[in-house]
């Protein structure tokens, strides 16, 4: 017997909408609650850790842990021309990346993850050598990658619309509500 039709079922699928008791976020029609941009950046300038997908020339996917910094609402990272991020970024600049947002010892994390735009630059990059002269990157320079043989730098601009979960919530509201933790935040204007 067919699960779906057995037991009573109508086989129909029904949404049911939660209550958020967070107030600083609305919830939009469509079951994806508004999250503001700045708490976005925020969360992202607080932290330094990444989680980075990139795809081969042949299509395999790859992810890899990156420690990264921000400059405005871009990410920053250093590698090697020669590692698979590396390559396939000269391959490829669409990435996708997440980034934890760990607040209690107990429970998931809240995330953010995004697809976007990864520009790589020589560590010799005009743009590169004014952000380490300003200072912005030594998060990603303190440890000698200014001097790694194939070292590089990797812009990633983020898309328009960034991704949440859980992002402004309390742990209780996560709990209650596990269906109303999708979030999106808009970072700039279409156009």
């Amino acid at each position: 017997m067919d699960r779906l039709t057995g037991a009573g079922s109508t086989g129909v699928m029904t949404a049911t909408t939660h209550p958020l008791t967070t107030p600083d976020i609305a919830a939009t029609g469509q079951g994806v609650r508004t999250v503001p941009a700045d708490l976005v950046r925020k969360a992202l300038a607080q932290r330094s850790y990444a989680v980075l997908a990139t795809v081969s020339p042949a299509g395999r996917p790859h992810a890899a842990g990156v420690l990264y910094t921000t400059v405005g609402d871009d990410l920053w990272v250093s590698t090697e021309t020669t590692s698979r991020k590396g390559r396939n970024l000269l391959a490829n600049p669409h990435v996708g990346v997440t980034v934890p947002v760990r607040r209690l010892p107990v429970g998931p994390p809240s995330t953010i993850h995004f697809q976007g735009r990864a520009a790589v630059l020589a560590v010799d990059d005009p743009e590169v050598r004014r952000l380490v002269a300003t200072g912005d990157l030594k998060a990603i320079t303190s440890h000698g990658e200014l001097e790694i043989p194939d070292g590089c730098f990797v812009r990633i601009t983020p898309g328009r619309t960034v991704h949440t979960y859980a992002l402004g919530m309390s742990l209780w509201s996560v709990l209650r509500n596990p269906l109303a933790v999708a979030g999106r935040a808009t970072l700039r204007p279409a156009g």
